[in-house]
């Protein structure tokens, strides 16, 4: 018998460390069904403890505010013996990360089926008025039947709560391959933020590199004042609607930027959509909610974000990047050719895939079991 928690889940086995604690596979001895559970450090412990505590009631909070098939449901929320506790959706695949390390990149009807996945996941939290802000890779998981689940909501926040006092001391809290110009220069994350890190996340999968590669301070910086190479140039089976909308998902103007719901839309109906075609039809039938429409890649010059220019916006970038813990290259890959020339490969005949559960499984050291194969997956 494992370690019971709230004298109801039983910790069977570890499944990974990160930064925000451990996961284990457990079991709900009341419901009879796994779980995966998220174990904090006991509260007050290290120089953030009270911070961290109250990030991981907040993750609790937000992540049960919201439920959608993209998304890891969480089940329930305490704290025994002074270290709190997450009981999610035991998730059984593995980590878009991963997926990306096996395969370098993906073709475009998959990845832009994954993308789509994501954006309407990302689009049932931003309508509870819930933002990620740090959506990449290693916080996406797909099943065996190649659904997307989105996890960790670590440091995510309320767009409409006194939950911003978190960064009130200048934090910027995110991975910096996939960090948003406006978060980069400390403004709050919003739901314009996720949809540039989903825009980062696609280009990857497409491209085999994200938009910007480097130390994460040039990263950074790059993110806001340079301009990304069109992925149909690095990959020429890219087609031109799809490049072209994968530079708006990046727009530096948040306002000029798609809806997390227009990407769902628009990347579902790409999906199958010719790639030498040039436009890209929604479906009828299918309108936007006009409360969450926001201006769509508008015929206007992109607004710079003010006070970040040469010298200066380097010493802003170092000094949020000195506050803190909280902008990391974790996630973040490595450099590789920036024109890859093969097309997706196969994973290895006869390989293991490991399974994952809903947080962070790219920062496990644990190994995992294999999870199953699905004819027609595409793997």
């Amino acid at each position: 018998m494992g370690v019971l928690v709230a004298e109801r889940y039983r910790l069977d086995e570890p499944m990974g460390r990160g930064a925000m604690g451990e996961v284990w596979r457990a079991t709900d001895e009341i419901l009879g069904r796994p779980v995966a559970v998220k174990l904090l450090p006991p509260e007050g412990t290290g120089p953030d403890g009270a911070e961290d505590a109250e990030r991981f009631r907040l993750e609790a909070q937000t992540a049960a505010r919201v439920s959608h098939p993209n998304l890891v449901r969480v089940y329930d929320f305490g704290s025994q013996d002074g270290r709190p506790y997450l009981v999610m959706e035991l998730v059984d695949g593995h980590s878009l990360a991963e997926e990306r390390d096996r395969r370098t990149v993906l073709g475009p009807e998959e990845a832009t089926d994954i993308a789509a996945q994501m954006a309407a996941g990302l689009a049932a939290a931003h309508r509870r008025q819930v933002v990620h802000r740090d959506i990449k890779p290693g916080n996406v998981m797909l099943t065996a039947d190649r659904t997307v689940k989105i996890t960790d909501f670590g440091i995510a926040r309320f767009t409409d709560t006194a939950a911003r006092t978190l960064t009130a001391t200048g934090k910027v809290i995110g991975s910096a391959a996939y960090l948003a110009p406006e978060r980069a220069v400390g403004r709050p994350g919003r739901p314009a933020s996720d949809v540039y890190a989903l825009g980062c996340v696609l280009y990857e999968l497409l491209t085999g590199r994200p938009p910007f590669v480097g130390t994460s301070l040039t990263v950074v910086q790059q993110h806001v004042d340079a301009v990304p190479a069109p992925p149909g140039e690095l990959r020429p089976a890219i087609g031109p609607a799809l490049a072209d909308y994968v530079l708006r998902l990046l727009a530096k103007d948040p306002e000029r930027r798609p809806t997390a719901e227009h990407a769902a839309l628009w990347l579902a109906a790409a999906r199958h959509a010719d790639p030498a075609e040039e436009t890209v039809v929604l479906p009828r039938g299918r309108p936007l909610a006009p409360t969450a429409v926001l201006p769509v890649a508008a015929d206007r010059p992109a607004r710079p974000l003010k006070g970040v220019a040469g010298l200066a916006g380097a010493a802003l970038l170092s000094a949020a990047l000195g506050l803190g813990a909280s902008v990391t290259s974790g996630g973040d890959p490595k450099a590789p050719d920036p024109r890859p020339t093969s097309e997706p490969t196969a994973p290895r005949e006869g390989g293991e895939e490991p399974k994952g559960t809903g947080l962070s499984p790219a920062s496990s050291a644990a190994p995992r079991r294999a999870a199953r194969r699905t004819p027609g997956s595409g793997r």
